[in-house]
């Protein structure tokens, strides 16, 4: 056998031991999207239904709406519509559990729902699931501005980003004009978070981006960030 030969049976017999040992040929397991211990559960659906069909969409998310609110272990669904684009709205809601949330998805209202959402949509429905983070009272208060904004920071800041919301949670549950300001954690992507803000005008919303705690937050925030900071404004679907 000449050199050439055994130094390719070498290598081949390296990779073999290497494939067969290497810890990557067992991937870990994805952490559930939804925990069964997680409760309440905050679920934030985005739709993003085709230009021709957004008044067809939002009939049917009323509907939805209130089939929801009567379905066992739910404590809110509220949807809200985006002024500027109308055929994209978000399903703001929470339940009891994961089970209450498992059974209202198997409900045959729940499947008819999304089999008639499917042929009015732009994009699938994305479905976010969350735990507590900072939070009010879970009763429904009604505003003039809605806000949903997506947080995501690099997986080794997401202690401090913990620390920095949930101040920036306290301080804007007692600014001016404020009506709910709520953060929840994504509980499959824990460095991603959902904040949902209620205000009674645009003015108060104004008002609350120039105050010390919010830009305090933002400047924080920049050094933690993975994404853009994602805010968008709606309005209650009526």
């Amino acid at each position: 056998m000449n050199l050439g030969n055994k130094v390719l049976l070498v290598a081949s017999a390296l990779l073999s031991f290497s494939a067969v040992n290497s810890p990557a040929q067992t991937p870990a397991a994805a952490p559930a999207a939804v925990p069964a211990d997680v409760s309440p559960l905050y679920v934030v659906t985005y739709v993003e239904a085709k230009p021709t069909a957004r008044d067809e969409t939002a009939a049917l998310l009323k509907s939805y709406r209130a089939a929801s609110r009567a379905a066992p272990g739910n404590l809110r669904s509220i949807v809200v519509q985006r002024p500027r684009r109308p055929g994209q709205f978000v399903v703001v809601a929470a339940w009891k559990d994961k089970a209450a949330w498992d059974a209202h998805m198997a409900a045959a209202g729940t499947k008819e729902f999304r089999e008639k959402l499917a042929g009015l949509r732009n994009a699938p429905a994305d479905d976010r699931f969350h735990n507590s983070l900072s939070v009010g009272p879970m009763e429904d208060a009604s505003g003039a501005v809605y806000g949903v904004t997506h947080v995501d920071v690099i997986p080794p800041q997401k202690d401090n980003a913990l620390v920095a919301l949930k101040a920036l949670g306290d301080a804007n549950r007692v600014a001016a004009g404020n009506v709910r300001f709520e953060i929840v954690q994504q509980t499959n992507r824990p460095n991603h978070f959902t904040v949902f803000e209620v205000w009674r005008s645009r003015e108060a919303f104004d008002s609350n981006t120039m105050s010390a705690h919010q830009r305090e937050f933002r400047d924080k925030l920049a050094g933690m960030s993975g994404a853009l900071y994602d805010e968008r404004l709606y309005e209650i679907l009526n």
